[in-house]
């Protein structure tokens, strides 16, 4: 059974999501890499204040910005990493590289809490599969 996590975690893009989403059951919210516009930033306050977030970019020069860019407005987020090694697949640097396996440990090091599961389980994961979660 996957890990239940309460804080939101913040991504970069849709295949970022759909690794976290193989690796735990959590709410995610992708910046859509530099797409960071008022909608977002305020959907990422509200997940802020409401439960926390951790923020989970990639290892790369785009990933560190926006990490940067978020931890300024954002303070007490906490921070998941991942190394290159675990991020590239065929030269390709990124979340959605890395396995379920260490995704979870990421999060878990960057200090995710826990939540009990609802009485009635319905995920961010079947909502997804379901097309009524992480579209526009």
């Amino acid at each position: 059974m996957k890990e239940l996590i309460k804080e939101t975690v913040i991504v970069e893009g849709r295949d970022d999501e759909a690794a976290v989403l193989r690796a735990v059951d959590a709410a995610v919210i992708c910046t859509s890499g530099y797409g960071l516009g008022e909608k977002t930033m305020e959907l990422i306050a509200r997940a802020y204040e409401r439960r926390g977030i951790i923020i989970f970019t990639d290892p790369d020069h785009p990933g560190r910005n926006i990490r940067r860019i978020l931890s300024e407005r954002f303070p007490l987020a906490k921070h998941a990493y991942l190394t290159k090694t675990q991020a590239e697949r065929d030269g390709d640097l990124g979340v959605e590289n890395a396995s379920p396996e260490d995704i979870a440990k990421a999060l878990k090091a960057a200090g995710a809490e826990g939540r009990e599961a609802p009485e009635d389980p319905v995920t961010v994961a079947d909502l997804a599969a379901l097309g009524l979660s992480g579209g526009e």
